[in-house]
């Protein structure tokens, strides 16, 4: 079962730059992005099934440039990376160290969490080249620094950031309109990721999920993290789980936002933090889900793609 969505749209936020957003921006619908000197193409992110992967590669090459030599992964998730195999061969796909290690060893996750969607035919394929700081890459007379902000939405994030051009593609380091989901990383990695965020001064923000935003998405972001810090550190104390915590919480501000169901998930991570795991330890992913079908109502949460 898949939910009825509206048909995926480029907005160009500097010449040469293209960002792909995947309407509703919801679970499985990330945004991808590429930019071209009309010569060459680095795309950032693919997408969750077949399908949606060749309509991105139709999609580049409808605005008349050529189809990336370079595929940038901004973390592993399988939303962001199963289309990868759209490009390759003829791509070379760089991510984290830590990106290619967790996506090989989450395989064909997603299409166990949800057997009804029709994925396509998915090989999964990981980075080709690793860096584990930042590096740069030129196409063109475009600069394209790819830094890794440490342990946040998961352990191998990258940021994709063109000075030049003032704008930055985060990853899922931010949801527009949408619940940040902190199972795979860190509650305090996440806000260190913002301060690095801000010190990038980037006027375009593309964000992993939902319509393009601007540097105010990093403060609605950082509220809500700080909220569920909060909210973990008085349910703890008192002795409640992450379930309980959630169940009782008001979530005002951040109640209009996407896939609310995700504060559990968020809870069972902080919770870890304070009991002093190390960030980005994995947390039994089948227990959170569970949670979350919980807190979505007893309905599992619904794959978008």
């Amino acid at each position: 079962m898949t939910a009825t969505v509206d048909k995926p749209y480029l907005v160009q936020p500097a010449p040469g730059v293209y960002a792909y957003v995947q309407p509703d921006g919801g679970w499985c619908l990330n945004n991808a992005g590429f930019v071209s000197d009309g010569g060459r193409t680095l795309l950032v992110d693919t997408a969750a099934t077949e399908r949606r992967a060749l309509a991105l590669r139709e999609a580049v090459t409808a605005t008349g440039v050529p189809l990336p030599r370079t595929v940038v992964n901004t973390h592993h998730h399988g939303d962001h990376t199963y289309g990868n195999g759209v490009f390759t061969p003829e791509a070379l796909v760089l991510g984290h160290d830590n990106a290619r290690a967790e996506q090989l060893a989450a395989g064909h996750q997603l299409e166990m969490i949800w057997p009804a969607t029709d994925f396509g035919s998915i090989e999964i394929t990981a980075p080709d080249l690793t860096y584990s700081d930042r590096m740069t890459l030129h196409v063109g007379g475009t600069e394209v620094r790819v830094i890794h902000p440490g342990v946040a939405h998961t352990t191998g994030d990258s940021i994709v950031w063109l000075p030049r051009q003032r704008v930055v593609f985060t990853g899922d380091l931010v949801f527009a309109e949408g619940t940040p989901f902190l199972a795979m990383g860190s509650l305090a990695g996440s806000l260190r990721a913002l301060e690095l965020l801000r010190s990038l001064d980037a006027e375009t923000v593309v964000p992993g999920h939902g319509p393009l935003t601007d540097a105010s998405a990093y403060d609605a972001t950082e509220r809500y993290l700080r909220y569920v810090a909060e909210l973990a550190r008085e349910g703890r104390a008192e002795g409640l789980s992450p379930l309980e915590t959630a169940r009782r919480a008001d979530l005002g501000e951040f109640a209009a936002w996407r896939e609310s169901e995700r504060l559990v998930a968020n809870l069972h991570r902080a919770y870890a933090e304070l009991a002093g795991e190390p960030e980005g330890a994995p947390l039994d992913i089948l227990a959170v889900l569970k949670d979350m079908t919980v807190m979505n109502g007893g309905t599992p949460i619904l794959c978008h793609a």
